[in-house]
Protein backbone atom coordinates (compact mmCIF):
# COMPACT_ATOMS: atom_id res chain seq x y z
CA UNK A 1 0.00 0.00 0.00
CA UNK A 2 1.30 3.52 -0.87
CA UNK A 3 1.65 5.74 2.04
CA UNK A 4 -0.45 8.81 1.98
CA UNK A 5 1.21 11.62 3.94
CA UNK A 6 -0.25 15.11 4.58
CA UNK A 7 1.43 18.19 4.42
CA UNK A 8 -1.33 19.90 6.90
CA UNK A 9 -0.01 21.17 10.17
CA UNK A 10 -2.36 20.41 13.32
CA UNK A 11 -5.14 22.73 13.44
CA UNK A 12 -6.54 24.78 16.12
CA UNK A 13 -9.13 27.44 16.50
CA UNK A 14 -7.06 31.15 16.26
CA UNK A 15 -7.03 33.01 19.21
CA UNK A 16 -8.78 36.37 17.93
CA UNK A 17 -6.67 37.39 14.62
CA UNK A 18 -3.97 35.49 15.41
CA UNK A 19 -3.24 32.10 13.60
CA UNK A 20 -2.33 29.48 16.25
CA UNK A 21 -0.10 26.76 14.47
CA UNK A 22 2.06 24.25 15.59
CA UNK A 23 5.50 23.89 13.85
CA UNK A 24 9.03 21.63 13.92
CA UNK A 25 11.05 24.42 12.60
CA UNK A 26 13.29 25.34 16.43
CA UNK A 27 11.58 28.62 16.71
CA UNK A 28 9.72 29.20 19.99
CA UNK A 29 9.66 25.64 22.05
CA UNK A 30 7.50 24.72 24.60
CA UNK A 31 7.70 21.45 26.66
CA UNK A 32 3.90 21.78 27.11
CA UNK A 33 2.37 21.88 23.75
CA UNK A 34 -0.14 18.88 24.47
CA UNK A 35 -1.88 22.11 26.40
CA UNK A 36 -3.27 23.00 22.95
CA UNK A 37 -5.60 19.56 22.95
CA UNK A 38 -7.15 20.65 26.02
CA UNK A 39 -8.01 23.87 24.53
CA UNK A 40 -9.76 22.66 21.49
CA UNK A 41 -11.42 20.35 24.35
CA UNK A 42 -12.20 23.60 25.61
CA UNK A 43 -13.54 25.20 22.67
CA UNK A 44 -15.95 21.89 22.03
CA UNK A 45 -17.20 21.64 25.46
CA UNK A 46 -17.08 25.07 27.12
CA UNK A 47 -16.37 22.99 30.79
CA UNK A 48 -13.55 25.58 31.83
CA UNK A 49 -16.20 28.71 30.66
CA UNK A 50 -18.89 27.27 32.80
CA UNK A 51 -16.96 26.78 35.64
CA UNK A 52 -15.84 30.11 35.38
CA UNK A 53 -19.46 31.52 35.27
CA UNK A 54 -19.42 30.35 38.70
CA UNK A 55 -17.74 33.14 40.40
CA UNK A 56 -19.35 36.77 40.93
CA UNK A 57 -16.78 39.36 40.08
CA UNK A 58 -16.67 42.63 42.12
CA UNK A 59 -14.28 44.20 41.20
CA UNK A 60 -14.10 47.47 39.60
CA UNK A 61 -14.35 46.70 35.44
CA UNK A 62 -11.41 49.68 34.47
CA UNK A 63 -9.08 48.48 36.59
CA UNK A 64 -9.19 44.60 35.62
CA UNK A 65 -6.47 43.41 33.24
CA UNK A 66 -7.08 39.62 33.90
CA UNK A 67 -10.61 38.47 33.98
CA UNK A 68 -12.59 35.65 35.81
CA UNK A 69 -12.14 33.61 32.70
CA UNK A 70 -9.05 33.94 32.45
CA UNK A 71 -7.76 33.60 35.91
CA UNK A 72 -9.96 30.59 35.83
CA UNK A 73 -8.30 29.40 32.99
CA UNK A 74 -4.45 30.09 33.79
CA UNK A 75 -5.10 28.13 36.92
CA UNK A 76 -7.04 24.98 35.32
CA UNK A 77 -4.35 24.38 32.24
CA UNK A 78 -1.82 24.87 34.97
CA UNK A 79 -2.84 22.30 36.85
CA UNK A 80 -2.84 20.04 34.09
CA UNK A 81 0.13 20.79 32.64
CA UNK A 82 1.69 19.85 36.28
CA UNK A 83 2.38 23.24 37.95
CA UNK A 84 0.28 22.56 41.15
CA UNK A 85 1.57 25.57 43.19
CA UNK A 86 1.07 28.75 42.97
CA UNK A 87 4.55 29.81 43.35
CA UNK A 88 4.88 28.45 39.73
CA UNK A 89 2.41 31.53 38.10
CA UNK A 90 5.72 33.50 38.93
CA UNK A 91 7.54 32.34 36.56
CA UNK A 92 4.83 30.74 34.16
CA UNK A 93 3.05 34.00 33.56
CA UNK A 94 5.97 35.01 31.09
CA UNK A 95 4.59 31.62 29.25
CA UNK A 96 3.07 32.72 26.11
CA UNK A 97 1.24 28.82 25.75
CA UNK A 98 -0.29 29.37 28.72
CA UNK A 99 -1.10 32.58 27.73
CA UNK A 100 -2.49 31.17 24.90
CA UNK A 101 -4.33 28.56 26.52
CA UNK A 102 -5.82 31.41 28.86
CA UNK A 103 -7.18 32.94 25.64
CA UNK A 104 -4.56 36.38 26.41
CA UNK A 105 -5.43 38.37 23.06
CA UNK A 106 -1.85 39.85 23.57
CA UNK A 107 -0.02 36.07 24.69
CA UNK A 108 3.37 37.99 25.15
CA UNK A 109 1.99 40.76 27.62
CA UNK A 110 3.59 43.43 25.89
CA UNK A 111 0.60 45.74 25.88
CA UNK A 112 0.31 45.69 29.65
CA UNK A 113 -0.77 48.52 31.08
CA UNK A 114 2.17 48.94 33.71
CA UNK A 115 5.41 48.91 32.35
CA UNK A 116 6.49 46.79 35.15
CA UNK A 117 4.12 44.16 33.66
CA UNK A 118 5.25 44.05 30.48
CA UNK A 119 6.47 40.74 28.68
CA UNK A 120 4.27 39.05 31.48
CA UNK A 121 0.92 38.22 29.90
CA UNK A 122 -0.73 36.39 32.89
CA UNK A 123 -1.74 36.97 36.65
CA UNK A 124 0.71 36.37 39.28
CA UNK A 125 0.83 33.95 42.53
CA UNK A 126 -0.53 36.75 44.49
CA UNK A 127 -3.79 37.58 42.25
CA UNK A 128 -4.23 34.01 42.05
CA UNK A 129 -4.43 33.26 45.56
CA UNK A 130 -6.54 36.14 45.90
CA UNK A 131 -8.93 34.40 43.43
CA UNK A 132 -8.55 31.32 45.72
CA UNK A 133 -9.28 32.56 49.09
CA UNK A 134 -11.93 35.23 48.62
CA UNK A 135 -14.34 34.16 51.75
CA UNK A 136 -17.53 32.56 50.93
CA UNK A 137 -19.45 36.05 51.25
CA UNK A 138 -18.16 39.38 50.18
CA UNK A 139 -19.16 42.04 48.71
CA UNK A 140 -17.97 45.59 46.84
CA UNK A 141 -16.77 47.09 50.37
CA UNK A 142 -14.27 44.23 50.52
CA UNK A 143 -10.50 45.84 49.58
CA UNK A 144 -8.45 42.80 47.74
CA UNK A 145 -10.40 39.52 47.70
CA UNK A 146 -13.16 40.58 45.72
CA UNK A 147 -14.30 37.36 43.17
CA UNK A 148 -16.47 35.01 45.12
CA UNK A 149 -17.34 31.22 44.26
CA UNK A 150 -20.83 30.09 44.15
CA UNK A 151 -20.44 26.34 45.25
CA UNK A 152 -23.90 25.60 44.52
CA UNK A 153 -23.83 26.81 40.95
CA UNK A 154 -20.73 24.60 40.96
CA UNK A 155 -22.79 21.82 41.71
CA UNK A 156 -25.34 22.07 39.52
CA UNK A 157 -22.70 22.48 36.86
CA UNK A 158 -21.37 18.91 37.38
CA UNK A 159 -24.34 17.72 36.54
CA UNK A 160 -24.98 19.83 33.51
CA UNK A 161 -21.71 18.59 31.95
CA UNK A 162 -22.22 15.17 32.89
CA UNK A 163 -26.19 15.07 31.42
CA UNK A 164 -25.08 17.00 28.05
CA UNK A 165 -22.28 14.20 27.44
CA UNK A 166 -25.22 12.36 26.36
CA UNK A 167 -25.97 12.28 22.80
CA UNK A 168 -29.55 10.40 23.49
CA UNK A 169 -30.75 10.09 27.56
CA UNK A 170 -29.50 6.86 28.66
CA UNK A 171 -31.79 3.66 30.00
CA UNK A 172 -30.31 3.02 32.98
CA UNK A 173 -27.06 4.22 35.49
CA UNK A 174 -25.45 3.61 38.18
CA UNK A 175 -24.33 5.80 40.67
CA UNK A 176 -21.39 5.00 42.73
CA UNK A 177 -20.55 6.62 46.60
CA UNK A 178 -16.98 6.46 47.76
CA UNK A 179 -15.45 8.06 50.82
CA UNK A 180 -11.76 8.28 50.89
CA UNK A 181 -8.82 10.03 53.08
CA UNK A 182 -6.99 13.16 52.06
CA UNK A 183 -3.66 12.89 53.97
CA UNK A 184 -2.60 16.20 55.79
CA UNK A 185 0.71 17.40 56.56
CA UNK A 186 0.18 20.14 59.40
CA UNK A 187 -1.66 21.73 61.57
CA UNK A 188 -4.73 22.37 59.11
CA UNK A 189 -8.60 23.46 60.22
CA UNK A 190 -10.26 20.70 60.79
CA UNK A 191 -7.37 18.02 61.81
CA UNK A 192 -8.31 14.83 63.10
CA UNK A 193 -6.91 11.08 63.16
CA UNK A 194 -8.85 8.77 61.32
CA UNK A 195 -8.42 5.13 62.34
CA UNK A 196 -8.97 2.90 59.51
CA UNK A 197 -6.53 4.89 57.11
CA UNK A 198 -4.04 5.79 60.07
CA UNK A 199 -3.16 9.27 59.46
CA UNK A 200 -4.17 12.57 59.75
CA UNK A 201 -6.61 13.49 57.00
CA UNK A 202 -9.81 14.81 55.32
CA UNK A 203 -12.70 12.28 54.35
CA UNK A 204 -14.26 13.74 50.82
CA UNK A 205 -17.33 12.34 49.52
CA UNK A 206 -17.71 11.74 45.98
CA UNK A 207 -20.09 10.39 43.76
CA UNK A 208 -19.50 9.36 40.17
CA UNK A 209 -21.58 7.63 37.04
CA UNK A 210 -18.39 5.48 35.40
CA UNK A 211 -16.03 7.99 34.91
CA UNK A 212 -17.88 11.15 35.36
CA UNK A 213 -17.55 13.16 38.70
CA UNK A 214 -20.95 14.81 39.86
CA UNK A 215 -20.21 15.54 43.74
CA UNK A 216 -17.24 16.27 45.31
CA UNK A 217 -17.46 17.32 49.26
CA UNK A 218 -15.09 18.07 51.10
CA UNK A 219 -14.87 16.57 54.77
CA UNK A 220 -13.25 16.48 57.77
CA UNK A 221 -12.47 13.07 59.17
CA UNK A 222 -14.49 12.71 62.31
CA UNK A 223 -17.74 11.67 60.86
CA UNK A 224 -19.60 8.50 59.36
CA UNK A 225 -18.53 7.61 55.85
CA UNK A 226 -22.37 8.11 54.66
CA UNK A 227 -22.58 11.83 56.31
CA UNK A 228 -24.53 14.25 53.92
CA UNK A 229 -24.62 11.90 51.33
CA UNK A 230 -28.62 11.78 51.04
CA UNK A 231 -28.32 15.65 51.00
CA UNK A 232 -25.96 15.59 47.96
CA UNK A 233 -28.11 12.72 46.09
CA UNK A 234 -31.21 14.50 46.81
CA UNK A 235 -30.29 17.32 44.34
CA UNK A 236 -28.31 15.11 41.98
CA UNK A 237 -31.33 12.88 41.68
CA UNK A 238 -33.72 15.94 41.04
CA UNK A 239 -31.59 17.22 38.24
CA UNK A 240 -31.09 14.10 36.49
CA UNK A 241 -35.06 13.35 36.52
CA UNK A 242 -35.27 16.94 35.23
CA UNK A 243 -33.40 15.85 32.17
CA UNK A 244 -34.31 12.31 31.60
CA UNK A 245 -37.51 11.15 33.64
CA UNK A 246 -37.67 7.43 33.12
CA UNK A 247 -33.88 6.34 33.74
CA UNK A 248 -33.22 3.67 36.19
CA UNK A 249 -30.64 4.88 38.46
CA UNK A 250 -29.09 2.33 40.67
CA UNK A 251 -26.93 3.38 43.87
CA UNK A 252 -23.86 1.40 44.53
CA UNK A 253 -21.62 1.78 47.38
CA UNK A 254 -19.92 -0.01 50.39
CA UNK A 255 -20.63 -0.96 54.02
CA UNK A 256 -19.69 2.83 54.75
CA UNK A 257 -23.29 3.96 53.19
CA UNK A 258 -25.20 1.04 54.28
CA UNK A 259 -27.23 2.95 56.85
CA UNK A 260 -31.10 3.29 57.51
CA UNK A 261 -31.38 6.80 56.01
CA UNK A 262 -30.08 6.26 52.59
CA UNK A 263 -32.22 2.69 51.95
CA UNK A 264 -35.14 4.60 52.90
CA UNK A 265 -34.55 7.12 51.11
CA UNK A 266 -33.79 5.15 47.96
CA UNK A 267 -36.92 3.32 48.71
CA UNK A 268 -39.37 6.16 48.94
CA UNK A 269 -37.88 7.63 45.92
CA UNK A 270 -37.87 4.42 43.90
CA UNK A 271 -33.91 3.42 43.32
CA UNK A 272 -32.29 0.10 43.39
CA UNK A 273 -29.32 -0.01 45.89
CA UNK A 274 -26.84 -2.42 45.90
CA UNK A 275 -24.63 -1.81 49.53
CA UNK A 276 -21.96 -3.87 51.25
CA UNK A 277 -23.08 -5.03 54.67
CA UNK A 278 -20.40 -5.98 57.31
CA UNK A 279 -20.82 -9.44 58.55
CA UNK A 280 -21.99 -10.58 61.69
CA UNK A 281 -22.45 -13.72 63.16
CA UNK A 282 -26.32 -14.09 62.37
CA UNK A 283 -25.42 -12.98 59.15
CA UNK A 284 -22.34 -15.96 58.68
CA UNK A 285 -25.12 -18.05 60.08
CA UNK A 286 -27.76 -18.04 57.58
CA UNK A 287 -25.31 -19.04 54.87
CA UNK A 288 -22.86 -21.88 57.26
CA UNK A 289 -24.36 -24.73 54.55
CA UNK A 290 -23.41 -22.91 51.17
CA UNK A 291 -19.77 -21.98 53.23
CA UNK A 292 -19.57 -25.35 53.61
CA UNK A 293 -19.96 -26.79 49.94
CA UNK A 294 -17.34 -24.01 49.25
CA UNK A 295 -14.85 -25.58 51.39
CA UNK A 296 -15.38 -29.13 50.33
CA UNK A 297 -15.18 -27.73 46.59
CA UNK A 298 -12.33 -26.09 47.41
CA UNK A 299 -10.34 -28.97 48.92
CA UNK A 300 -11.40 -31.00 46.09
CA UNK A 301 -10.17 -28.50 43.19
CA UNK A 302 -7.71 -26.38 45.13
CA UNK A 303 -9.47 -23.42 42.89
CA UNK A 304 -11.23 -20.54 44.95
CA UNK A 305 -15.13 -21.93 45.61
CA UNK A 306 -18.03 -19.73 45.58
CA UNK A 307 -21.83 -20.45 46.55
CA UNK A 308 -24.52 -17.36 46.47
CA UNK A 309 -28.04 -17.11 48.71
CA UNK A 310 -30.26 -14.69 49.36
CA UNK A 311 -32.23 -13.99 52.10
CA UNK A 312 -34.03 -12.01 54.29
CA UNK A 313 -32.58 -10.02 57.00
CA UNK A 314 -33.29 -6.92 59.72
CA UNK A 315 -31.74 -5.71 62.30
CA UNK A 316 -32.45 -5.96 65.95
CA UNK A 317 -32.72 -2.00 66.42
CA UNK A 318 -30.85 0.49 63.08
CA UNK A 319 -33.39 -0.81 60.19
CA UNK A 320 -37.21 -0.29 60.17
CA UNK A 321 -37.81 -3.29 57.63
CA UNK A 322 -36.66 -6.16 56.63
CA UNK A 323 -34.78 -5.74 53.36
CA UNK A 324 -33.39 -8.49 50.63
CA UNK A 325 -29.95 -9.85 51.12
CA UNK A 326 -27.32 -11.58 49.15
CA UNK A 327 -24.49 -13.76 50.54
CA UNK A 328 -21.32 -14.80 48.52
CA UNK A 329 -19.98 -18.30 50.70
CA UNK A 330 -16.43 -18.01 49.14
CA UNK A 331 -12.93 -20.27 49.94
CA UNK A 332 -10.06 -18.74 49.44
CA UNK A 333 -6.74 -20.04 49.73
CA UNK A 334 -6.27 -18.48 53.05
CA UNK A 335 -9.48 -19.60 54.34
CA UNK A 336 -13.24 -18.60 54.42
CA UNK A 337 -14.45 -15.22 53.26
CA UNK A 338 -17.85 -14.30 53.49
CA UNK A 339 -19.57 -11.41 51.92
CA UNK A 340 -23.13 -9.60 52.25
CA UNK A 341 -24.57 -6.98 49.91
CA UNK A 342 -27.83 -5.81 50.62
CA UNK A 343 -30.43 -4.62 47.77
Amino acid sequence: MTTECSGKLFEFHPLGTREVRVGFDGGTITSDGGGLLLREVEKRTGIVAGFAACFRDHRKTERIEHTVRELVAQRVYGLALGYEDLNDHDEMRRDPLLAVLAEKQDPTGESRARERDRGQALAGKSTLNRLELTKEKVDEKERYKKIVLDPAVVDRLLVEVFVNSYAEPPQEMVLDLDATDDPLYGHQEGRFFHGYYGDYCYLPLYIFCGPALLCARLRVANMDASAGCVEELQRIVKQIREAWPGVKITLRGDSGFCREELMKWCEEEGIHYVLGLAKNDRLKAEIIRAQEEAAAEYQQTGKAARRFQEFSYQTRDSWSRARRVVGKAEHLEKGANPRFVVT
